[in-house]
């Protein structure tokens, strides 16, 4: 197998050094784009159908228009863009906290997420997202009281294996009422996880939220020629 690395940007994070890159994979035939946080990989171009199924599953139950909803995290952008791709979505907020991930975006290095940062629905907001859970500033810096129809996350790898040790909070009873408190009734709370589902953190969603639900979201991974899966949370309020 043949591959060929571009490094496309890069910057000193103080979880680690964030880049990207674009590879041309020979033996596939295709350009695969790479999330890299130190010498771990976070997300690939090659591997997007649980980011596209947490946007899905996220809107799923949600009724009516006008729909108000937060990424955190944008990575490659295929939440948020999926977001977007649903006409009830009036606005999409974005929180994540590396200027330069944003960046990308504005840049349109990545072209499968073009028109993300061009849609007037889309406002970029450079903040921590469990930072602004757990001091209850919230998302909206023009309007910290400000609640939504949908968060939908994707940050840590799965709630037991974050990124960094801060984060482990808002994974308990007492972190997703903060995050709740952000949500309209009704609204919805979406997780993308790299783990099967979880038992104790079920526990913990089923302990603040009316609903909740664990999807297991396979995938054909052309790696090893066979089938992987992630996980999507969804609770509703």
């Amino acid at each position: 197998m043949g591959v060929r690395f571009e490094e496309l940007a890069w910057r000193d994070t103080p979880i680690g050094l964030i880049s990207l890159r674009r590879r041309r994979d020979l033996s596939l035939g295709v350009e695969v784009y790479e999330v890299k946080l130190d010498d771990e990989f976070l997300m690939s171009s090659l591997f997007p159908v649980a980011e596209i199924e947490l946007a899905r599953l996220g809107l799923a139950p949600l009724a009516g228009q006008g729909l108000d909803v937060v990424v955190g995290g944008l990575g490659l952008g295929y939440t948020a863009r999926t977001a977007l791709g649903d006409d009830r979505v009036a606005s999409l907020l974005v929180v994540e906290a590396i200027e330069d991930v944003i960046d990308w975006h504005r840049r349109e290095l990545l072209p499968f997420a073009a028109g993300l940062a061009a849609d007037p629905r889309t406002r970029f907001v450079r903040a921590d997202f469990f930072a602004a859970v757990a001091d209850g500033t919230g998302f909206d810096p023009q309007d910290p009281a400000r609640r939504f129809h949908a968060v939908l996350l994707d940050v840590d790898h799965s709630p037991r294996n974050v990124l960094h040790p801060a984060h482990a909070a808002f994974y308990t009873p007492d972190g997703l009422r903060r995050l709740a408190a952000h949500l309209h009734p009704d609204g919805v709370f979406a997780l993308w996880s790299d783990d099967p589902p979880d038992p104790d953190f079920e526990a913990a969603l089923a302990a603040v939220f009316r609903t909740a639900r664990a999807h297991v979201v396979p995938f054909a991974n052309p790696l090893t020629g066979g089938e992987s899966a992630n996980t999507v949370y969804v609770a509703q309020r």
